[in-house]
Order: structure tokens, then sequence, then C-alpha cells
């Protein structure tokens, strides 16, 4: 006998043993033709069902037998129900429904199987399906949450004038569905109102996405943005990755510190911002993307253009409406409000009990310059709320955590106050490594061992400044760079 005629005996033989196999097993099975009229029934399903035994159902339409019976269908489909509930009378009954091909790969028919006459015995199946998808549920409402706005503009904390002005021009540029530039010190709140403008418009039901320029290396900032393509390089996922713009699609997409962006990014998001779309890496295909811009930075923009390292199209494009965030410095009327506010986050996170501060408290926190800004003061408070014991911090106690603001103006003669040295050992140490490196501020960041976004934080607080294009300072303290 030939190999090919073995194989079809096999074949045959196999397929009449599992059918065997699962009518013994099952509670019941029915086969019908291609026109889903019954060609037999086993006796177990009659019995289950209830017919008499001397009744021939043979030739009969399926429905007039089993009325809840879905054989049709895949007769019509060609299509198997692996695993279905069927009702019949009181009863419900675990089925399983196959089509049945000829020698051409047509339907000539289908073939049913009661698998438990009880649905209970899929209990534990079905338990953990139903486990598994309240955790899918609850990840994605988790998901939704982390993409929905932080902060309001009542998180802002403050009533001075510049801090009502600054929040009236944050809700008038949430009213616009345009792009807003939130230009400010570090630390003064840019990202929280970046949040409060999304909350209250009229994308507010969609994605809060942020993206930190100047945290993410250059070398995969293009990934994060876009996103990849499956396959799109070496070691990429194979199934790809969404880039911030889909994540953010149809809401608000947050450039945090968006002066460090680098130049081919520039052209790129600019890009995004005239057409509304983007390719991912690895795919020639253009997308379409609807997001709205909030861009935020502690830089010069209009000076980094001038310098020639950020693009003036990009500049106007994201220049359209302008929020300017005042330093604490010029909110000092603040200070208590925000004090308040600040102690009593600190307390709910540590279960620690809500400090107060004094009067002298206050007037010491009034004379520190605050070059960190509301970051910076929650940083303070925060210490002293470990190291003191008082329920009532008094000037004594931030006397440990700002000493140069204890102290009065005139020093005492021959002693160098900490904070000027420490400011003059950074001076000499940032100057160094920029004429090493010859202006170069990344690998000027690489030989001082902070990160580029620390370095320009550093020169802006110890007054360096860039040349303007025709060599002459700037400003302040200049560095040829």
């Amino acid at each position: 006998m030939a190999p090919h005629t073995d194989a079809s005996a096999i074949h045959d033989r196999a397929v009449r043993s599992l059918f065997e196999l699962l009518e013994r097993i099952c509670e019941g099975a029915v086969i019908v033709d291609a026109n889903a009229r019954i060609v037999w029934i086993s006796d177990k399903y009659r019995a289950l069902l209830g017919l008499p035994a001397d009744e021939d159902v043979t030739g009969r339409a399926i429905e007039t037998v089993i009325p809840a019976s879905l054989m049709r269908q895949v007769v019509e489909s060609g299509e198997p129900m692996l695993l279905d509930i069927m009702d019949v009378k009181d009863q419900s009954f675990v089925v399983t429904r196959l089509p049945v091909r000829d020698e051409d790969g047509a339907v000539s028919g289908a073939v049913g199987f009661v698998l438990y006459d009880r649905p209970q015995y899929l209990k534990p199946l079905m338990s953990k399906f139903t486990r598994l998808q309240r955790e899918l549920a609850a990840a994605q409402r988790a998901l939704v949450e982390q993409r929905r706005p932080r902060y309001t503009f009542s998180t802002f904390v403050g009533t001075s004038p510049a801090c009502l002005e600054v929040k009236r021009q944050a809700r008038r540029a949430a009213q616009l569905d345009t792009t807003v530039l939130l230009q400010g010190e570090t630390g003064t709140g840019k990202e929280l109102l970046a949040h409060a403008i999304h909350a209250v418009s009229a994308r507010a039901d969609k994605p809060f996405i942020g993206v930190n320029l100047a945290a993410i290396p250059e070398n995969l900032l293009e990934a994060e943005f876009f996103g990849v393509m499956p396959g799109a390089y070496t070691g990429a996922e194979r199934r790809g990755r969404e880039g911030k713009l889909n994540l953010a699609d149809g809401g608000t997409l947050f450039l945090d510190e968006v002066g460090d962006m680098p130049p081919a990014m520039q052209s790129k998001l600019l890009r995004v911002l005239q057409e509304q779309e983007f390719e991912p890496l690895g795919s020639n295909k253009v997308m379409q993307v609807d997001v709205r811009v909030i861009a935020a930075t502690s830089r010069d923009l209009k000076q980094l253009v001038a310098d020639g390292r950020f693009r003036a199209d990009l500049y106007y494009r994201l220049n359209v409406l302008r929020v300017s965030v005042p330093p604490l410095r010029e909110r000092l009327g603040d200070l208590p409000a925000l004090c308040e506010v600040i102690l009593e986050r600190i307390a709910e996170r540590t279960g620690l009990t809500q400090r107060e501060l004094a009067p002298d408290a206050l007037a010491l926190l009034a004379r520190h310059g605050w070059p960190g800004n509301v970051r910076e003061l929650r940083n303070v408070l925060e210490q002293v709320t470990m190291l003191a014991e008082a329920p009532r911090l008094g000037a004594s106690d931030l006397a440990f955590v700002l000493p140069e603001a204890a102290v009065s103006a005139a020093a005492t003669p021959g002693v160098v106050r900490l904070a000027a040295a420490v400011e003059a050992a950074e001076r000499s140490a940032v100057t160094q490594a920029l004429q090493a490196t010859g202006g170069n501020r990344q690998a000027a960041a690489r030989l001082l061992g902070i990160s580029r976004a620390t370095l320009y934080e550093k020169l802006a607080y110890l007054g360096f400044e860039t040349r303007t294009q025709n060599g002459a300072p700037a400003s302040r303290t200049a560095i040829s760079l």
C-alpha cells in the first residue's frame, strides 16, 4: 500500500475515533446537513432533550427540535463556535459547534456536542475569566486616571496681584484651542498650570501627556515622541510602541523644557504643529493627529533664536499665546498660603503632625531670594519638618536649613558666608568646564558630572549668559560659547 494511502487511512481512522470519543464522553451530539436538517442525533441527546424514543426527527430543521440551536449559523458562515451556553426550556447546556466540509472544502453540514449539561462545571474557568476581566478593567481605569490632569487652578495657590494675573492669562489660554507657551524660572509651577489649562479646556476629557525634553537622551527622543513601528530597528519591540503624539491624540501634549529640544527634533515638531501629522520610526506612512501643544521653558527662547540654537519659525509657532509665570520673589504675599498648603500635604504624606509657622519664621522666609522658587520652598519645609520636633516652627528652626537668610546683610568681618563660598566654587567650576570644552555645554555638563538641564539652571542662577551674534555681551556675567 502506498504511503499516501496509509496516511489517508490513518487520517480517516483518527477522525472516526475522535468523533466516537467525543460522542461517548459528551452529554449528547447531533449532525445536520448543508440545509441545517438533522441527519443524526445521539440517544443521550434525545434523552437530554426529552424526546420520545419512537419520535423520528431525521430530516427536520434543527430549530424545530432545538429552538435555541445556532447550528444553521455555523452551516451558513462556515465558522465554528467552540464554546457557548445554550438554554433549552429550564436547562442550560455548554455546547460546541463545528462545521463539516467535503473533499472540495465546501461546508456540507455541521456537528454539535453538548460538553456539559450543567454550566457550573465551568465555574472555575469562568471565575478566572471574570477575574482577569476585572483586573484588565481596573488597569485601564488606572491608565485613564494617569492621563488625566492632576492639578486645577485652585492648586496654583496664591492671591497676590502677580498670581491672579497669571491665572487670568492661563484661563484665557484654556478657552482658546491654540498653542500655549509657559515661560518662567524653574520651580515656578509651569507644569501645574499646563494641567490646569487642560482641565478646563474643551479637551478635558481627553488624555494629557507630558514629555520632559531635558530628561530624555537625544538618541531616544524621536522614538519616545513619534513611536516605533514593529521591527523598525534591531532590538525594537516586535509589537512596536506608541509614541507620545499618538497617546495624546485628541488631547493635550505638554512639552516641558522645550528650549532643550535638539535641532533635528525642532524641525519635526514644526511639521506636527503646522500639518498635524507625523511618521513613526520605521514607517513611511504619514499619520494624522489632533493635539493641542502646551510648551514650557525656563530659558529665554528669543535669545536662543538670536544665538542660532533654536529655530525662529518654531519659536513663532510656539509663542502664539505666552503666559509668563512669576518667580516666588515677585509674589511673596503668597508665602503664608503656600506654606500652609505645603505643610498640610507633607503631613498627609508622612503621617506626621501638621506644623505651623511662627511670624518670625515667615519673616525669615520672606528675606530669602528663592532661586528655586516654590520647588525650593517645598524642599525647605520638608527638611525643617523632618528635623524639628515642635508643632510650631520658628526662625531658629529654619536657620538650620536657610542659614544665609538668618544672618544680617552685613556679614561679620573676616568671615565668608557658606552660601557665598559655595556659589564662588560653583562659578569657578562651571567657568573652567566651559573653557575646557570650548563652550560646549553638553560636554561641560559631562565634565561636571551633572545633567545638561542642571547646568542650564546653574548658568541662569550664577548669572552666566551667552554672547549675541555680534559678539557683544548680552547682560550680567557673559562668557563666550
